[in-house]
């Protein structure tokens, strides 16, 4: 059985949802959470602070429901290596075939972090995002565009459910609302997100730590890597696309870890008049495209042309070639939106 829901977004083809076919949603979710005996969590690739804290916020929640279950995430960015539960992180497991396996904060079924089988393998299948080009892969799909986070998606699920938010899981949800929001700057933060923020504050999150340890601090590799890239910097399109890249070997030259690269994206987008900034860093799968946009190009279509996709303002796609001919592939798509 496919249950598409699709919460705070409405396209031409869908009919808009009513809250009780979500909460009819939320209710056969929690009906196999409480079935299976043995959970998986899993989230995409490279995965960011939204991921990371959506799945132990999860793993938590589910682990105080008394439940056998297992978070697998093969990389952990040094940054959030803070949080707690964070040593309970598996790199693979031994169980080859879960109850019930959750995608978190994933788009599509070929964005998970390594371990599709995991998933495919699964009794049952749940998905929880924000992301608008979401595929509804699960068997269970709960999907709210509108928000700006997975985090949020998740608190607004466990607050329905009656689960207890304890600092430490506010702690992970806060986590992924404040590095999805860039720091609550970015346009989709809504009026629900503050009251959230508030909401954990009163319960004792420390809210700035979590922004400064998140977004303000950084590894010294990570700054030789932000110089690097800086240093390559290009203006394009009259000054409304930028381009930088880094590659393996710088990473080895600085001792770079997993997520030193965060954040460089970023750097081109804040320039004055720039509208799109695009970002190409090396993976093990080929080259890993990141794009930004401030105002008016949807990212998010450019990196689905390539297999990828995410946000209307902040996007990806893992793809193959040269480091030019990538570049020439991605500004050939954002050149037809830009104005």
């Amino acid at each position: 059985m496919k249950i598409r829901i699709n919460v705070g977004l409405q396209k031409s083809n869908e009919k808009k949802v009513g809250k009780g076919e979500k909460m009819s949603t939320l209710d056969e979710i929690l009906k196999e959470i409480n079935k299976a005996k043995s959970i998986v969590i899993l989230t995409h690739k490279n995965p960011d602070g939204d991921a990371i804290g959506s799945s132990l916020a999860m793993y938590q929640c589910l682990k105080k429901l008394g439940k056998n279950v297992d978070m697998i995430i093969p990389e952990i960015p040094r940054a959030f290596k803070i949080l707690p539960c964070i040593d309970e992180v598996k790199k693979e497991s031994d169980i080859k075939n879960y109850d019930l396996a959750i995608s978190l904060d994933c788009a599509s079924i070929k964005l998970l972090n390594g371990w599709l089988n995991y998933f495919d393998d699964a009794n049952e299948r749940i998905v929880i995002d924000h992301h608008s080009s979401n595929s509804m892969f699960g068997d269970l799909n709960y999907v709210d565009p509108s928000s700006p986070a997975c985090a949020q998606v998740l608190y607004e699920i466990f607050k329905y459910y009656k689960f207890e938010i304890n600092n430490d899981i506010g702690s992970c949800i806060m986590t992924g609302i404040v590095t999805d929001t860039g720091g609550f700057q970015y346009s989709n933060v809504s009026t629900e997100t503050f009251e959230i923020a508030s909401e954990l504050l009163r319960k004792g999150i420390n809210v700035s730590k979590l922004y400064k340890k998140m977004l303000n601090n950084h590894s010294r590799a990570s700054f030789e890597l932000k110089k690097i890239a800086n240093d390559r910097l290009e203006f394009l399109e009259d000054g409304k696309v930028t381009f930088t890249y880094i590659t393996k070997e710088d990473e080895e030259r600085v001792n770079a870890e997993v997520g030193d690269y965060d954040g460089i994206v970023n750097e081109g987008r804040n320039i004055e008049g720039v509208e799109v900034s695009i970002f190409i860093h090396e993976i093990d799968e080929g080259l890993k495209a990141s794009l930004r946009a401030n105002d008016y190009v949807n990212v998010a279509d450019v990196c689905m042309m390539f297999g990828g996709g995410g946000h209307v303002r902040a996007a990806g796609a893992n793809m193959t070639g040269t480091i030019e001919e990538i570049k020439e592939k991605l500004l050939k798509e954002v050149k037809r939106q830009l104005k």
